[in-house]
């Protein structure tokens, strides 16, 4: 088969998420667009919006020269990125949820700057606000993912993967995100991966290394689910196996009209909250 974005199945870690919760769920959030808008749609909620501004101005920080990265308090940049998600942009039932969420991403931040550790060292701009590339020219699968940080390793010219964790739980020990982070670093940035880190920033005061999967191991876990993904769409079987189940029962529920919607991403993603 001819290579071909426009025609590609492009998948990522949160896309095959989507798809291992429910099919249905990926076909609401990745497929289907509103007739009226020509837009894919997606559900904003007040946890979501906590995690965009927090990495906002987290993210921002790898681009600044290391002497000047907290010259600035987080706090001011957080009062900055936070506009672009109050009220209900943001999913916020009412100012006190709000308060509530700002709080915890006044902490997170606040938590950096008493230890911010690799925040102050070099890092390696990442070639391509969306690094991606063919994770199987025969099958037409292209691979992507926003990557949060790349620790520059001086001594070897390596690289570390660290991702900035808003949640409050954990990331499970199957989870394919380091696998799929491995591959798009080792296959788009041009140096080698050493380690990886997560940095829980609601609870935890530095990052916390994790093992790193094998680049053969990662890309034959993520090829198999890739392939299902495309079967599913040509065959035009994504559905729910519950015929209704939590994981899409939100989208299912902007999908037939119930949502409101607030405002349109930079990706052109129609985005919707649900009332309560």
């Amino acid at each position: 088969m001819a290579t071909d974005k426009y025609s590609a199945v492009w998948v990522s870690h949160s896309s095959i998420g989507d798809f291992l919760k429910c099919p249905r769920l990926y076909y609401l959030r990745n497929v289907y667009k509103d007739p009226k808008t020509n837009h894919k749609i997606t559900l904003m909620t007040p946890p979501l919006a906590l995690g965009q501004a927090v990495h906002e101005v987290v993210e921002g920080l790898s681009k600044l020269p290391t002497d000047i990265r907290l010259q600035v308090p987080l706090s001011k940049k957080l009062d900055v990125a936070w506009e672009k998600i109050s009220g209900k942009k943001g999913g916020f039932q009412n100012r006190n949820e709000e308060k509530d969420y700002k709080d915890r991403a006044y902490n997170m931040l606040k938590r950096i700057e008493e230890k911010p550790g690799l925040i102050l060292e070099k890092a390696v701009k990442i070639k391509k606000d969306l690094p991606h590339y063919y994770l199987d020219e025969s099958e037409n699968i292209i691979l992507c993912g926003k990557i949060d940080w790349l620790k520059w390793n001086e001594k070897d010219d390596s690289v570390d993967i660290v991702d900035f964790k808003t949640g409050k739980n954990e990331e499970h020990e199957d989870s394919l995100q380091l696998p799929i982070y491995h591959l798009l670093v080792a296959n788009t940035q041009g140096r080698k991966v050493s380690s990886a880190y997560y940095w829980y920033l609601d609870k935890d005061g530095e990052p916390l290394k994790m093992t790193l999967p094998p680049l053969i191991e990662a890309r034959e876990k993520v090829l198999d689910i890739a392939k299902r993904i495309k079967l599913g769409r040509q065959i035009n079987h994504l559905k729910c196996p519950k015929n209704g189940c939590f994981a899409c029962r939100d989208m299912e529920r902007v999908f037939l009209g119930e949502g409101e919607l607030v405002n349109i991403s930079d990706y052109n993603q129609d985005i919707y909250i649900l009332h309560k």
